[in-house]
């Protein structure tokens, strides 16, 4: 049988030993030394000028004096003296000038205590089995350690959830993450039980649909996001115009220009032409419009003679492609000058 014990080396009590008395003390001096264990510092390379009775201090590497060659041991002045005790590989101490904790580990005294594993954690609160992590505090930090900071929300399967739920008195109000499928959604609730899909996002397209979103040309609700491709701006404003059962569906404005002159085409149907061509002295003259009008409308037409003396034009009936047209002097004959044309009507 060893005269020690195993683990701090406290000195047993023998048969018929002499002076039990002073072994005794010696193992409550051990004991006293690693119990509930704090010491004042560990960064000392040579012992304090003034100890106290009972002062600990973790001896650094490479320190002098009294606790040369002591390196990583714990160090207690007792009557006077220097007394000092090996650490075991997995003790802990806590450092009260640094107000840390540390451990050791077989070789050298670490910070912190290690890989700490448990199933629940509550700050200022209860966690339990669904709830494993609980704080209950005005807010909850994170922050970088000297660059960016990601939080990570990880799911199991397409069809689980992975989001962060936003709650008023423990019910639901907006949820914002992949719910059930891989797309990512925001959701709303008045209640927290009817739900509403405000935006959801396109994995691979990234568009965006949902309740806040226009979900037809024609869906003008308040409150409503514009879709690009039923709203106009720089990039469909001007173009081919076009409708369907009254309903634009390309652009606002059409315009172009031809041998028998220029035309402008709004999406609400309306048609204008123009054109500067010479009347003849010998008959009638036929213009044909650049752009058709609606088969079977009857466009409104405008003729003026490009003269400072006293004449005037007239057409004949205008039909859907094109107009006859005649400019006439005082005596009532065909003359030949230059004239503007107008022409209002529908296209469609």
């Amino acid at each position: 049988m060893s005269d020690v014990s195993a683990v701090l080396s406290l000195p047993y009590l023998l048969p018929a030993q002499a002076q039990k008395h002073v072994t005794h003390n010696e193992a409550l001096g051990r004991l006293d030394v690693a119990v509930q264990l704090a010491v004042i510092a560990r960064d000392l390379a040579v012992p304090p000028a003034d100890p106290g009775q009972g002062d600990r201090y973790l001896v650094p590497a490479g320190a002098s004096g009294d606790w040369a060659g002591r390196d990583g041991e714990i160090a207690v002045y007792d009557m006077n003296t220097w007394v000092f005790q090996a650490p075991v590989a997995g003790w802990s101490a806590r450092v009260l000038s640094e107000d840390a904790q540390v451990r050791f580990d077989g070789t050298a005294w670490q910070d912190g205590l290690g890989a700490l594993h448990v199933d629940t954690l509550g700050v200022n609160g209860a966690a339990d089995a669904t709830n494993r992590l609980m704080s209950v505090a005005p807010a909850t930090l994170l922050t970088h350690d000297g660059a960016g900071h990601q939080l990570k929300v990880n799911k199991a399967a397409e069809t689980d959830t992975a989001s962060l739920l936003f709650q008023t008195d423990w019910s639901g109000r907006a949820e914002m993450g992949t719910t059930g499928t891989d797309e990512f959604a925001i959701k709303v609730s008045a209640d927290g039980a009817a739900w509403q899909t405000a935006l959801a996002f396109d994995g691979a397209s990234g568009t965006v649909s949902g309740a806040a979103v226009q979900n037809a040309p024609t869906d003008t609700g308040a409150g409503k996001l514009a879709r690009a491709d039923y709203a106009y701006g720089p990039g469909n404003l001007l173009g081919g115009v076009a409708q369907a059962g009254g309903i634009p569906t390309g652009a606002v404005l059409e315009s172009g220009t031809n041998a028998n002159g220029s035309y402008l085409r709004l999406a609400d149907g309306t048609q204008i032409c123009w054109q500067q061509m010479p009347s003849s002295a010998a008959g009638q003259t036929l213009w044909l419009y650049p752009a058709g009008f609606a088969a079977g409308s009857v466009p409104i037409i405008q003729a003026t003679a490009q003269v400072q003396t006293a004449h005037f034009a007239s057409t004949g009936a205008p039909s859907a492609a094109g107009v006859n047209f005649s400019v006439w002097g005082l005596s009532a004959a065909r003359v030949a000058y230059a004239t503007g044309l107008l022409a209002i009507g529908r296209w469609i």
